[in-house]
């Protein structure tokens, strides 16, 4: 392709939405550390199964609102979307010369 040559691509039909950023993972993975913490921190100022409960409904209360989050998510997209495909150029590709 020589540099005058300029190609046009059309620009592509699906549209992409990003998640949006949260701290629920961050906490319902510190909430699980709680938990198993509990089982190994007997001793330590309290009962070690009250660590594992308090993780355990933390961890609970972060899985729901992540799942509940992702549903509110899913529904606010768009139902229909006008495909469009994007026709990709075709390149010819040749062997490299053979040297002798």
């Amino acid at each position: 392709m020589s540099d005058g040559e300029h190609r046009s691509v059309p620009e592509p039909g699906e549209l992409v939405y990003a998640p949006r950023s949260s701290w629920l993972p961050p906490f319902l993975a510190f909430a699980l550390a709680v938990v198993v913490c509990g089982v190994y921190a007997e001793g330590f100022m309290v009962r070690g199964w009250i660590y594992a409960v308090i993780g355990g409904v933390a961890a609970l209360f972060a899985f729901r609102t992540m799942i509940r989050d992702a549903v509110g998510d899913f529904y606010r997209l768009r139902r229909k979307q006008r495909v469009r495909g994007a026709v990709l150029p075709v390149e010819t590709i040749s062997p490299p010369a053979k040297r002798r």
